[in-house]
């Protein structure tokens, strides 16, 4: 319903999860032992980082910058080098964090180049969720990383490639499926 415009996800997913516990689906109790209060925590100060971001001006600072380069390259290139800045950032801090301060940036990048921001923000979501480099980018990969012995480099060793590859195929699917 979202996607149609019929109304915006957040009252949307804010009545999904109100049927779910009128219906008694779930009993609020248990449903409140899944939300992860630290991963809110962060999601939020985030979201608080994007704005002062968009506020301040870096924003418009940081497209400024980029649009010169990026009006020179052909979609499939804006794309990964989106994806890559995306990627990067996501290897360092977790992957909640960097999708939030990055889609701002995404969305006013697209609009500054006059294309649809789509892609863009689908871009960013398919690198922030892609991280495979580092043990520090997704919850997961932390939770593998001390009881199955690995070390920093073994994620690298195997990360990197990956991440390479699923950046590659993404900035040749995205403009394909969502034209720039």
């Amino acid at each position: 319903l979202a996607a149609l415009g019929v109304a915006p996800i957040f009252l949307l997913s804010v009545l999904a999860v109100a049927a779910v516990l009128i219906l008694r689906a779930i009993d609020a109790e248990e449903a409140f032992s899944f939300v992860d209060g630290r991963l809110l925590t962060l999601i939020f100060a985030m979201l608080a980082v994007g704005a002062a971001l968009q506020a301040s001006g870096a924003v418009e600072l940081i497209v400024k910058m980029l649009v010169p380069i990026l009006s020179q390259l052909p979609p499939v290139l804006m794309i990964w080098v989106l994806y890559l800045i995306t990627s990067v950032l996501t290897e360092l801090v977790s992957n909640n964090a960097v999708a939030v301060v990055v889609t701002p940036i995404a969305i006013a990048l697209a609009q500054a180049l006059g294309v649809d921001p789509r892609p863009f923000v689908v871009a960013v979501m398919v690198a922030a969720s892609a991280s495979f480099a580092t043990p520090v980018g997704y919850q997961t990969n932390m939770m593998v990383y001390g009881p199955g012995g690995y070390r920093f480099t073994d994620f690298m060793r195997v990360g990197i490639p990956l991440n390479l590859s699923i950046g590659l195929i993404s900035s040749v699917m995205i403009p394909l499926i969502w034209p720039l």
